[in-house]
């Protein structure tokens, strides 16, 4: 998880502080299918091992021209962490992608290809915490 793409719309100050607290993660592919990690996750247990709680958003950056979305799991595992309006952006591998002179970029994308959403969309009547009365912070 990295939301350094955020940074273009941000002051030098608030960008800083954004990076200071920015954490990656990446796929870890294994020959046994349920031992497979996302980045998400990865990112999600490097966070809260080291004592974090709260987040204020989340981009997923792909090697792949198109904006990719988080997997059934990493969206569940964000939910144990994440308000449900938190901001997710999906960064295709070719950010900034070009458009012809002319061309919308499509609905819900911004004109560099990127899809802004939240967990709420991704994650629709979804069960959490507060639903076990383990509210966690976010």
């Amino acid at each position: 998880m990295s939301i350094f793409v955020r940074a273009w719309t941000m002051s030098m100050e608030d960008r800083e502080r954004l990076i200071k607290g920015a954490f990656e993660g990446a796929n870890i592919e294994n020959a046994s299918y349920g031992g497979t990690i996302c980045a998400e996750r990865t990112a999600i247990v490097k966070a809260v091992s080291e004592g974090v709680r709260s987040f204020i958003g989340l981009a997923v950056v792909t090697n792949v021209n198109s904006a990719i979305s988080p997997c059934g799991i990493c969206r569940q595992v964000l939910r144990e962490f994440c308000s449900l309006d938190m901001p997710i952006l999906l960064v295709p591998g070719d950010y900034p992608q070009k458009l012809e002179p002319g061309e919308a970029p499509k609905p819900g994308y911004t004109e560099g290809g990127v899809k802004e959403t939240t967990l709420g969309v991704l994650l629709p009547d979804s069960f959490g915490p507060e639903h076990l009365e383990l509210p966690r912070k976010s």
